[in-house]
């Protein structure tokens, strides 16, 4: 004669928390998994950024040391604005140099003037 254990199947437990037992306990303490919420101007820039980052690698511009920093750069904004849900005021003035050095980008990719209109430039 064969039991009938109940069968318990558990799914993907991704920022989840959950114990199990009679004396179980569960803490839970979520790290970085999502992405902090955001303003609608820090959206705007990071979908900016997103853009101007796509268009440096797209092959639409020759790779130089300036772009390659310029990118460098972009990538630390996208990561602290989906940390934390806003840029810095150093890592915004930080933009703001870099697509003042790179003026001539900026009138070639409209990507790179949207960056720039929503930094104030």
């Amino acid at each position: 004669m064969a039991s009938e254990e109940p069968t318990v199947r558990i799914g993907d437990v991704s920022g989840s928390t959950f114990a199990i037992g009679s004396h179980a306990r569960a803490v839970s303490h979520q790290q970085g998994g999502g992405a902090a919420p955001r303003d609608e101007a820090a959206e705007e820039l990071l979908r900016a950024v997103r853009e101007l980052r796509g268009d440096l690698a797209g092959g639409r511009v020759r790779q130089t040391d300036q772009t390659a920093e310029l990118d460098a750069a972009l990538a630390e904004t996208e990561d602290e604005i989906n940390r934390t849900g806003a840029a810095g005021p150093s890592r915004l003035q930080r933009l703001r140099d870099l697509l003042a050095d790179a003026q001539a980008l900026t009138a070639l990719l409209a990507s790179a003037g949207t960056v720039a209109g929503l930094l104030g430039m």
